[in-house]
């Protein structure tokens, strides 16, 4: 897999929070081939499973976990010729006003989101994001030809072009978390050419912006021995502190804290030190807002390890990160699925499997 190619096409596919189906097609395109079954769950998750090497039956699940969808908006109203919107999911207000986006009604419809202009403003609302009840679509159609193509409820998402930057940079709307999907399909591409003892199983969840709610579910029903959730965590930048960011362009962070099996943390630092990896280490004292909060809780408990890969501008539509990030953190999940035998099943304090 070319992984900016497989980034571009998975970036600027479409799929809001329980709308994934767009971004969900790549997926399961991309994975068929390279797995031994592939399916949809009820909730939307994509869930692949590449059988491991090992002769024993039944073989231990290791689950890598990256979240399909992305925010976005909804409709909520028409007025006149416009479309009043609500966010879905952690959209910031002050980066919206101007966008272009596309609205999936009956057909997609180009628009722009606009308000009133700033001459008409008072000196205090100048000062201020646009709140959304005054943001409105404009899709240049007539009030009547609007209300026959849109109804309360359509999807609308935000349009953020794939653009390339020096030193190997791209920006896109979408990185969070298309990014860690093409990691993880990546990765699964690379396991092909590999052994592995461990069954794997490839999980693109739905919903992760809208409350963890596909790793939830898959969580509870892929039932894995291990799992890893790869998401997109804080690169240096202008206004966020040293201590919430890691180094840009660095590799993956691997992270450690109360949401990360302290083995699984090591083991994958052990894994990027033999196969000479780059990779940085995060402190998380709490909740990581990510799939591995969800999934080290699912049933009597999952050890996990989360992968972050540094993104510039999260939740806007120029989310900017390095294509050598998201290839440095394929190797890495594909190098630990393959050094994942029995030995590592006692560190984790995992019982025998039984039939």
């Amino acid at each position: 897999m070319d992984a900016k190619a497989l980034l571009e096409r998975l970036t600027q596919a479409h799929g809001v929070s329980g709308y994934e189906d767009e971004a969900r097609a790549i997926v399961q395109e991309g994975l068929a081939p390279l797995v031994d079954e592939i399916r949809v769950d009820a909730l939307g998750s994509v869930i692949a499973i590449k059988n491991g090497n090992a002769t024993d039956a039944p073989r231990r699940r290791l689950m890598f976990a990256a979240h399909i969808d992305e925010i976005g908006l909804a409709v909520m109203g028409q007025r006149e010729a416009m479309l009043q919107v609500t966010p879905v999911g952690g959209v910031d207000p002050r980066t919206v006003l101007g966008q272009q986006v596309i609205v999936r009604g009956k057909r997609q419809l180009p628009g722009i989101l606009g308000s009133r202009p700033p001459h008409v403003l008072s000196e205090e609302d100048r000062k201020k994001p646009v709140p959304f009840d005054e943001l409105y679509v404009d899709t240049g159609l007539s009030a009547e030809a609007l209300s026959e193509l849109v109804t309360i409820g359509d999807m609308v998402s935000i349009k953020g072009d794939f653009v390339e930057l020096a030193n190997g940079a791209v920006a896109s709307k979408a990185m969070d978390d298309r990014a860690g999907v093409a990691a993880m399909m990546l990765a699964v591409d690379q396991l092909s050419h590999m052994e592995h003892a461990w069954d794997l199983v490839a999980v693109a969840t739905s919903q992760e912006e809208r409350g963890l709610r596909g790793a939830t579910s898959a969580g509870y029903g892929v039932a894995p021995d291990a799992a890893v959730a790869i998401d997109v965590g804080f690169a240096k930048q202008q206004g966020v502190e040293e201590h919430e960011s890691v180094a840009f362009d660095a590799g993956p962070a691997i992270a450690f804290g109360p949401n990360v099996h302290p083995v699984m943390g090591r083991r994958l630092r052990d894994v990027a030190d033999e196969w000479e990896i780059p990779y940085q280490q995060e402190f998380i004292p709490g909740r990581s807002g990510t799939d591995a909060w969800a999934i080290q809780v699912a049933r009597s408990g999952v050890p996990t390890g989360l992968l972050s890969i540094p993104l510039r501008y999260m939740h806007t539509a120029v989310e900017l990160l390095t294509v050598a990030d998201v290839q440095r953190t394929a190797r890495l999940l594909a190098a630990f699925a393959a050094s994942l035998d029995e030995a590592a099943a006692g560190e984790l304090g995992l019982k025998e499997v039984s039939a």
